[in-house]
């Protein structure tokens, strides 16, 4: 055991000095954050740009439905324009919108030529104000007095609760799309860790293999324990780097909220323009939270509060811990039988296909958390550390929990050792890349 702490604390040493860990340990929570707020704060900007667009309306029966704004000017003619005069207009527009005909008798008697591809909001916002007035030259044919006001006054728009019932008796006010969002969030994260340590594992294997450095290893300790050491090292490196990004981001959470409520927050146009981008919160009217930035805050914290953070973040890291010991087993044992990258492809397609079908699973489940595929995928070893961390925010019995961690230990125990068997022979084998049958073969030899 004491040699085993002994690589333990030489490897996690040697990687946590590393000028690599220290920069993408600091820089990465930064990026993250500004991924999260930049769609926002890029959402409120408008183009500098005023683009020109022509309506050439040949019915006369469209004049003025299109209205300047800051971003679009528009001009009206009822004439005709091929498409070679459109090309050779030296004003050219960044649009011509031509109707040919009436288009509540011919809905694609209308069409858009550009010399450079339109934007989608471009197209969507040209679609959208003809779609409004014809559907109220519609309604007006009707003859039916006050029709457009009748429809108007019918419109109905409910805010609903959604009240989760705990096993005490308690009532919680919850949201379904602030649960999806965080079960999203987690299993991404373990996916990402899964991947990203589990092959430095089999990196670390193959760098001292390649190099001859294992030899000279296993004569004072046994392989098993080398891997162990390996595995466990680089495991505590990732916690390690996790734990500091909580931290980071949290601080910088608090910071920005700290911000906000000094004076720097965002006129009320900037909070539409926020919250219409994140679109309604639990059902409610984000007009209404638009109005209040204590509204918002205190939504958005009562929506938190509603999530058991202790009991998210406590099976995290135990999903976390024996997902990665089942996967880094997995790349222990390929790097160990290998002697450079190339050969890995062939050991490497199954287990990422597998992870990547968890990934695929864990998307699907999210809609349904009850379901067959999100039961049996979370009993799975090789999918629940993924796939759980979905349904986990959503509720899970308790029996389940512990009936999936059980599973998902014994299974990384048990691959644990056989990876180790793998480990003590492909370590010191070298010229020849091994078959699937000759590793079998090799967890059956004596030692």
């Amino acid at each position: 055991m004491s040699k085993i702490s002994l690589i333990i604390e030489r490897e996690y040493l040697t990687r946590v000095q590393k000028k690599s860990f220290i920069l993408m340990t600091i820089l990465s929570p930064i990026i993250m954050v500004i991924l999260v707020f930049a769609p926002i704060w890029l959402a409120q900007l408008s183009s500098d740009e005023t683009r020109q667009i022509t309506i050439i309306d040949q019915t006369g029966l469209y004049d003025g439905i299109y209205q300047d704004s800051e971003e679009y000017r528009f001009s009206y003619t009822q004439g005709t324009l091929s498409p070679a005069e459109m090309r050779a207009d030296d004003s050219q527009p960044y649009a011509y919108v031509i109707i040919k005909n009436n288009l509540l008798d011919d809905p694609n008697g209308m069409t858009i030529y550009s010399q450079k591809q339109i934007t989608n909001s471009c197209e969507s916002m040209i679609k959208s104000k003809m779609e409004e007035f014809l559907k109220n030259e519609k309604l007006l044919s009707y003859n039916i007095p006050n029709i457009k006001q009748i429809i108007d006054e019918s419109d109905v728009n409910l805010s609903i609760d959604t009240i989760r019932l705990e096993e005490d008796g308690a009532e919680t006010q919850t949201s379904s799309e602030l649960v999806m969002i965080i079960g999203m969030a987690m299993t991404l994260i373990i996916y990402m860790f899964l991947m990203l340590y589990g092959g430095q594992v089999m990196s670390s294997v193959m760098q001292e293999k390649t190099n001859r450095i294992v030899e000279v290893m296993v004569s004072s300790v046994k392989p098993f324990e080398l891997m162990v050491g390996k595995i466990i090292s680089i495991g505590l490196v990732g916690l390690t780097q996790l734990g500091i990004w909580i931290l980071f981001i949290a601080g910088i959470l608090l910071s920005v909220g700290a911000f906000f409520s000094v004076g720097g927050a965002p006129d009320a146009a900037s909070i539409e323009n926020m919250t219409a981008v994140a679109g309604s919160i639990n059902g409610v009217d984000t007009a209404q939270l638009a109005g209040s930035e204590a509204g918002i805050a205190q939504e958005i914290q009562r929506l938190i509060g509603s999530i058991d953070i202790t009991q998210l973040l406590v099976c995290f890291v135990l999903f976390f811990i024996g997902g990665y010991i089942l996967y880094a087993s997995l790349f222990a044992a390929i790097g160990s039988a290998v002697d450079n990258e190339s050969d890995t492809q062939q050991f490497m397609v199954p287990i990422t296909f597998i992870i990547i079908f968890a990934l695929y699973a864990g998307i699907f489940s999210a809609e349904n958390p009850d379901g067959p595929l999100a039961m049996w995928c979370s009993m799975i070893p090789f999918t629940s550390p993924i796939v759980m961390m979905v349904r986990i925010p959503f509720g899970v019995t308790t029996w389940e929990l512990v009936l999936s961690m059980i599973i998902l230990y014994g299974s990384a125990i048990g691959l644990a050792w056989v990876a180790g068997r793998i480990y003590r022979v492909g370590i010191l084998m070298y010229g020849k890349k091994p078959s699937y049958k000759e590793m079998l073969k090799w967890i059956r030899y004596k030692a």
